[in-house]
């Protein structure tokens, strides 16, 4: 449409305020002198509030005393006089109403002040109506109760703006009626059952909120958003609705109940649904499942923008609000179903959640922004001007004046300028939202190959010369595979659209396992995904949506098996290959230790995952997927080179320490619902081993300790069922052990060892801080000194740590005879290599074989026994790098000898990892890097007296538990 004329400027404007002036004056009376200035904006920008102040004269003082800082009293509608309601209502909302305008234009308020002032001002009025109505309604028909009883109330629920809290002006108010439970009144005259009860009453109040009368109206109300809209029940049971979700419920009706909030009636109940409807609104993948029904709602989106009447419509217009909305919502539904913090009903935090996520750019989220409270200012005061609900630019150009006017433009030009540079830029985002698919998606030759065997459903072996030419050598062996996948139950057994979805992606995954180094192997694996994924129709949409996570995944599984292993396994790791995170920087120590407290915290403390914190499965699965994800990323980076070893087995130690402190908290919560807590009890959870030193591997269990005290001395705990103090603390540490090994639907969380303590296996679960340390001083054997080197508290009191700390460094610094050191240290290693080494002419064992890990270990744990006496920091570190560092500091090693073994342990480390990702056994040539390292450990073994090469000798104790595998692998 071609812009009319500016037409009347300043001037114009200047007349439309002096006449409204001269009337509000006459209203008011002679004793208004004043406030001449500030009526003009007013004015200028809306005929409503002229109208309202003309009207209600004390209001119009009001304002000029305190612009509208004080809000006009809500009214009383009393059951002696019904026939006030209306009239009451409608002049409260038209005073608060005006009272919004008058901040408005004097900037008093901002865009998100005057939303939330709309949206308090629809909420007052829906709470004043409904408690005004529901007691007459009681009288006459009785109240609702349930089968056991229960008063039941509406559920009033607010959608749309009204639901996220961000109304606009004039709009009308998307509401939904509901009640719990069934039943009905039995204590009226004329009883009914809930369902009419329920409509009846939702019927009364939208004529007592929506008829106009010669006060007009207080809102206009929508119920169209119900189940089946006007052809739909008024009220509906939560059963019910549950049960429409679940059948019947659509992409649409997701979007829409995205922003639902209870906004009258029994609000707790209304959250309740809410909390039951969540599945249904964000699903617990990355949903590129919804993807065909948003890109349907985007089309019809575009298809309606394209009317020539829409095209100065804010709203429904090329570049308008609903656009953006459409954009944040829609990336909402995708991924809020893992990301709980992008479920956020207002627009704004949602868009802002979206940046922090990066899944808008940080430069198209300000944009965005911008534009948004651009469009919302301007579509209010279209709205302010006559209390219309509009959205369209007015074609009148003395109304273009006073919107420009109203909004410091000199005129409608300039207006119009900033506009539409707003507009373009909310179009080119959402033209780039839920972008078609690329044309180039699937492989032509293998595409004809796969079509043809689904045609003979598998019963003929396909053309198999598709196969050899993609690079398949064994073409026979890999069309026999893809036969019996399409004769499996699971492909018989598929919907048409994920059918269709699985022949866009197999030709893609044939081409990338061609590629790959190891086809077959690399099809098998697939193959074993695609088996566990076929009836997950949103994982294989996402790989149909998502070429470049396809190609990642066909990448990741032709070069490691583990990977390759828990993608088929847990397939929401998909998900991962995806994420923006996963090839950049990981996460520190307190991000991933906040990301596995974070599970299932308690309210208020975070943000909400859905996850009641006493359900100790759900709480266990999600800690599982957390875990998960984050060791997946992890062995990601370490797979593709963008960290080394050292970092990737520190990180999943640090990984594994936030596992323990979440276990730790859930099993207290557990044994304190059944038994109470021990007044002043201190409980730790010490980590050896691999887990102590820092440098845990993919798959590693945990080596744990359990230390506890009673600074009360408190002898039993104090719930319902007491048990005394070492049960009690015996009984908590066998909680941590059983919930880490746990089984759920993810995996489980970790093995753990506890043969570690004092005694061994023959010796208590949980040991008093005063016995361990008589423990040390008395009964260890000096191979339990060594495996204290790298002991360290995980979780737990921090006051017990201290004093577990305090223990060790005691017992680590006694002053030892060298040489017995020595010799003790040489045949336990010696031991331990004939009953452990796989080494043999062709392959070396990493951790085992002579000049290995565990030699390098030995060779530490003894020299911090022989020098920590005289050279206190070798007390610090507990990893590897660490302590090789120190010990230069200390003058143990020179810096020659250090360099050399922080360059045998990487190169060991590294190549253990590499095995683990691929599924072999740490076993590797004998190559020039790995002698390299072998030849840097042996020689400084040799140098300080230590021989691991020996043959072991019988000892006192050597029937006692020896630990062989607390290396970081």
């Amino acid at each position: 449409m071609n812009d009319a004329p500016d037409g009347p400027d300043r001037p114009a404007t200047d007349a439309i305020a002096e006449r409204a002036i001269a009337r509000l004056l006459a209203a008011a009376g002679p004793s208004m002198t004043t406030g001449q200035a500030r009526l003009r904006a007013v004015a200028v920008a809306s005929d409503f509030a002229v109208d309202t102040l003309s009207r209600q004269p004390d209001l119009l003082r009001r304002l000029l005393d305190d612009d509208g800082a004080t809000p006009a009293v809500a009214p009383t509608l009393s059951a002696d006089h019904r026939g006030d309601w209306p009239g009451l209502l409608r002049r409260y909302r038209a005073a608060e109403s005006t009272r919004l305008v008058w901040r408005d234009v004097h900037g008093l308020d901002d865009v998100d002040a005057t939303l939330a002032g709309s949206t308090a001002l629809a909420e007052t009025c829906l709470d004043l109506a409904l408690r005004a109505l529901e007691p007459d309604f009681a009288s006459r028909h009785g109240v609702v109760r349930d089968d056991d009883g229960v008063h039941q109330r509406l559920v009033v629920f607010g959608l749309g703006k009204l639901g996220g809290g961000e109304l606009n002006f004039s709009s009308d108010i998307d509401l939904v009626y509901a009640y719990e439970h069934g039943g009905g009144t039995s204590d009226g005259a004329r009883p009914l059952e809930a369902e009419q009860y329920f409509s009846r009453l939702g019927q009364h109040l939208v004529r007592l909120l929506d008829e106009v009368t010669a006060d007009g109206f207080c809102h206009r109300v929508d119920l169209r958003l119900r189940p089946y809209g006007n052809a739909g029940r008024v009220a509906w049971s939560f059963p019910a609705m549950e049960q429409y979700f679940q059948r019947e419920g659509r992409d649409w009706e997701r979007y829409a109940w995205q922003k639902a909030r209870p906004v009258a009636g029994d609000l707790d109940a209304g959250e309740r649904f809410l909390e039951t409807l969540r599945p249904f609104i964000y699903r617990r993948y990355l949903d590129y499942g919804a993807l065909d029904g948003l890109r349907g709602m985007k089309a019809a989106i575009s298809a309606e923008v394209a009317r020539k009447e829409l095209a100065d419509d804010v709203k429904r217009g090329p570049g308008g609000i609903r656009e953006i909305e459409f954009l944040v919502q829609a990336l909402q539904l995708i991924r809020g179903g893992r990301e709980p913090e992008l479920r956020d009903r207002q627009l704004q935090p949602a868009l802002n959640a979206l940046v922090e996520a990066n899944q808008v750019e940080p430069a198209a989220g300000d944009a965005l922004a911008t534009a948004y409270l651009y469009l919302r200012r301007l579509e209010n005061r279209l709205q302010m001007l006559r209390d219309e609900q509009t959205h369209a630019l007015p074609d009148d150009a003395l109304d273009r004046a006073r919107i420009a006017d109203g909004l410091g433009y000199g005129d409608w030009t300039a207006l119009r300028t900033a506009l539409d540079m707003h507009r373009a830029v909310v179009s080119e985002e959402f033209a780039a939202l839920l972008a078609p698919r690329p044309a180039t998606h699937q492989p032509g030759a293998l595409a004809g190959y796969w079509r043809k065997l689904r045609d003979t459903a598998g019963e003929q072996p396909g053309e198999l010369a598709s196969l050899s030419g993609a690079g398949f050598a064994d073409a026979a062996s890999a069309d026999s595979l893809l036969r019996d996948l399409v004769r499996s139950p699971g492909v018989r057994g598929l919907s048409d659209s994920t059918s269709a979805r699985l022949d866009r992606v197999l030709p893609a995954l044939l081409q990338g396992a061609a590629g790959s180094s190891q086809p077959m192997l690399a099809l098998r694996r697939l193959l074993a995904l695609l088996h566990n994924i076929l009836r997950r129709s949103a994982y294989l949409a996402l790989l149909d949506e998502q070429p470049p996570a396809l190609a990642r995944l066909v990448e990741v599984v032709g070069h490691s098996a583990l990977l390759a292993e828990r993608l088929a396994s847990y397939p929401l790791l998909l998900d991962e290959l995806l994420d923006a995170r996963i090839g950049g920087p990981l996460p520190g120590r307190e991000e991933v230790i906040e990301a596995c407290l974070a599970v299932a915290r308690d309210a208020g403390d975070g943000v909400d995952d859905g996850i009641a914190a006493d359900d100790t499965e759900a709480v266990l699965n999600a800690l599982n997927e957390v875990r998960q994800a984050l060791s997946f990323r992890i062995a990601m980076a370490t797979r593709d080179g963008r960290q080394d070893a050292v970092e990737s087995a520190r990180q999943l130690a640090w990984l594994a320490d936030g596992v323990v402190m979440r276990v730790l908290a859930l099993a207290q919560r557990e044994v304190a619902a059944v038994h109470g807590r021990v007044p002043g009890a201190r409980f730790a959870v010490l980590g050896y081993g691999s887990l102590g030193g820092g440098e845990l591997g993919f798959g590693s269990d945990l080596d744990l300790v359990f230390l506890y005290d009673t600074t009360d001395g408190a002898d039993q705990s104090d719930g319902a069922r007491p048990l005394d103090a070492s049960r009690w603390f015996a009984r908590l540490a066998q909680k941590v052990v059983a919930l880490l090994g746990t089984v759920s639907a993810a995996g489980r969380l970790f093995d753990v060892d506890v043969r570690l303590r004092p005694d061994g296996a023959k010796g208590l679960l949980v040991s008093t801080l005063a016995s361990f340390a008589d423990y040390q001083r008395s009964r260890a054997w000096n191979w339990e000194h060594q495996a204290l080197v790298r002991a360290r508290c995980v979780s737990g009191d921090a006051s017990l740590c201290a004093d577990f700390g305090r223990v060790r460094d005691e017992t680590l610094a006694r002053q030892r005879d060298p040489d017995e050191v020595r010799a003790d240290v040489s045949k336990m290693r010696a031991r331990m290599r004939a009953e452990l080494d796989r080494s043999d002419a062709a392959a070396f064992d990493l951790k085992q074989g002579e000049g290995g890990l565990v030699d390098l270990e030995f060779l530490l744990q003894a020299l911090v026994l022989d020098h920590a006496d005289a050279a206190p920091g070798l007390l610090g570190p507990r990893d590897t790098p660490g302590l090789i560092e120190t010990m230069r500091q200390a003058g143990v090693f020179d810096a020659d000898t250090a360099a050399r073994l922080l360059a045998a342990h990487a190169t060991l480390l590294t190549r253990g990892l590499e095995c683990s990702l691929d599924r072999r056994q740490r076993r590797v040539p004998r190559d020039g890097a790995v002698e390299a390292a072998r030849a840097a450990i042996r020689d400084a073994a040799a140098v300080h007296g230590l021989d691991f090469s020996g043959t072991p000798a019988t000892e006192p104790g050597s029937n006692r538990d020896i630990p062989t595998r607390d290396i970081p692998m």
